[in-house]
């Protein structure tokens, strides 16, 4: 064959290849920018982060199991509420088992009021409570929540329980229905925007209730309480009070289901760590505020 006819069948060759094969992409290192200037968002983007081939890039880590992995369908997981073990004497304001059999009946309630009033102090609280692994209740009012917003969160983050105190701590006994469904309600809503979770739970100031009190509570979904151990704190003051005496006052009232009465007091802190250890020492253990069960 005459080198003539090869050139033209070598051409013709080449033509039928062309014609069937498909467009090729623009090649990347002439229509891209630079890595360093490709966008995060929008646009083509590269095989990899940095624009580079990924035939040179190793091979992605498996996707580890348990908190990396993809949540369940349905949403986020959600926090399982604590289980109802205890229950509140609506006559005494005691706590006691729901099942005798299965609980423990020596245990304590512990109670703080009037609060939040001073970092130092709730820190020195929670720093106790936590040394002893014990949860109370703060009662709150509504004007120093809204003065110590920051000590609201703090208590809610140390996994302590927060209660309605009424928004003044005036005798709400004294007071028109309209009034006294502002002094509950208003702390229900200013607890909940700063926590995400409104109070279950309601002591009156001075333990004074009446039936527009208990109808309002009851209406906000709050289990009523008093308290069944008054520590007397409060009838001591700055320059005349005892932490031992704190002590002694609950301890003379001691007895299973003791609803604890205290409040955000120096001597009360000083006195708090003291108090625990004797309580433990004498069998006593503290009722988890978010294990009684609220039928208000």
């Amino acid at each position: 064959m005459s080198k003539q006819w090869i050139a033209m069948l070598a051409a013709l060759l080449l033509l039928t290849s062309c014609s069937t094969k498909p467009e090729a992409s623009p090649d990347p290192a002439k229509s891209e920018p630079p890595a360093s200037s490709q966008p995060v968002s929008g646009g083509e983007k590269p095989k990899t982060a940095d624009g580079a081939s990924s035939a040179n890039q190793p091979a992605p880590a498996p996707v580890k199991e348990g908190k990396e992995s993809a949540p369940a369908a349905g949403g986020n997981k959600q926090e399982q509420p604590a289980a109802k073990r205890y229950t509140m004497n609506p006559k005494t304001y005691d706590i006691v088992p729901i099942d005798p059999n299965g609980t423990p009946k020596k245990v304590v309630l512990l109670t703080f009021d009037d609060g939040p009033k001073d970092l130092e102090m709730n820190k020195a609280l929670l720093d106790t409570l936590q040394k002893h692994k014990a949860k109370a209740i703060f009662f709150l009012n509504g004007y120093r929540v809204k003065q110590k917003p920051e000590l609201v969160k703090l208590l809610a983050s140390s996994g302590q329980t927060i209660g309605n105190h009424s928004w003044d701590h005036v005798d709400l006994k004294k007071e028109p229905k309209e009034k006294v469904d502002q002094q509950i309600g208003d702390v229900q809503k200013a607890i909940k925007e700063l926590t995400g979770k409104a109070p279950v739970f309601f002591r009156p100031p001075f333990g004074s209730g009446s039936d527009d009190v208990r109808a309002k509570a009851k209406e906000e979904g709050l289990l009523f309480m008093t308290w069944s151990n008054g520590s007397k704190d409060w009838e001591m003051t700055v320059k005349k009070n005892s932490p031992e005496q704190v002590i002694s006052n609950v301890l003379n009232q001691l007895h299973p289901g003791s609803n604890i009465l205290m409040h955000e007091l120096p001597w009360t802190v000083e006195a708090l760590d003291k108090l625990l250890t004797q309580l433990e020492e004498k069998g006593y253990g503290f009722v988890d505020p978010e294990e009684i069960e609220v039928t208000a």
